[in-house]
């Protein structure tokens, strides 16, 4: 079948992270379990799925193994714009949330997240998409780390989170995935981002600098302007500016406004 060739194909641009033939068989199966039919991809299940009597083996690939997840991340990156590259591509920023029920993986606690639309104990992972006329897939990746996670030395060390990791906001966390694609030569031509990156002024003065084109959710009581003229609200300006760079967007009685700025 051509996705199982196809699958291994990207494979190989990733078998030689892991030193050992085992590791690299069982990352091939994990993939391959990705895509199965498998009814629930718990341990347990995929094990039984894989033809192996106890997720050990799986386990420690995922948690023990060592390789190294950032090379894995440059290859894909490498992969995708080979078979999706388009000028007029468009970059989106998104999270979601991995629902937990303990204390001690990295970076969770009590926040909003969007998987069940309330606050609840997760962690949250921000995720950067590439997509174009020719299909969309995911470029990079980064767990965000609240701030009392950042300050916890003793969980830290617990979780073993480097040392170079420290707090970033999540725009912070957007732009660094955002300018690592555009290092690796990502044609784009918009990048798109809901309420939480489009309210961080820092991360809209960027991308103009960068001249992208963004598409950007922010709040209907965020304040802009022109440095010559009054900052009015932005729901106000979408009023008084139907035909220009603002369109009023309905959701959930007017909370939000879309921000649609060339930066050329």
């Amino acid at each position: 079948m051509g996705w199982k060739r196809e699958l291994m194909r990207l494979h190989d641009r990733i078998a030689g992270l892991f030193a050992r033939s085992e590791a690299r068989e069982r990352s091939l199966a994990h993939l391959q379990g990705l895509l199965s039919h498998c009814e629930r991809k718990n341990g347990w299940q995929w094990a039984e799925w894989m033809g192996e009597v106890a997720p050990y083996r799986l386990q420690h690939l995922l948690d023990r193994t060592r390789w190294d997840a950032d090379a894995a991340r440059d290859r894909l990156c490498k992969y995708v714009l080979e078979e999706l590259s388009s000028p007029d591509a468009v970059l989106i920023a998104d999270e979601t949330g991995f629902l937990k029920k303990g204390e001690h993986s990295v970076g969770v606690k009590r926040q909003y997240t969007g998987t069940p639309g309330r606050i609840e104990n997760s962690q949250v992972g921000l995720f950067l998409r590439y997509a174009s006329d020719k299909g969309a897939a995911l470029l990079d990746r980064e767990l965000y780390l609240p701030e009392e996670w950042a300050a916890d030395c003793e969980g830290r060390h617990a979780a073993a989170v480097p040392e170079a990791i420290q707090f970033a906001t999540k725009p912070e966390l957007a732009r660094r995935m955002i300018e690592r694609a555009l290092q690796a030569g990502a044609p784009c031509n918009w990048v798109t981002a809901d309420e939480v990156y489009g309210n961080n002024s820092k991360l809209r003065q960027w991308l103009e600098e960068r001249q992208l084109g963004y598409v950007l959710a922010i709040a209907c009581d965020q304040r802009m302007g022109w440095p010559d003229r009054e900052r009015r609200r932005v729901d106000a300006i979408a009023q008084i500016l139907p035909n220009l760079a603002w369109k009023r967007v309905s959701a959930g009685a007017g909370r939000k406004v879309s921000c649609c700025m060339t930066g050329r």
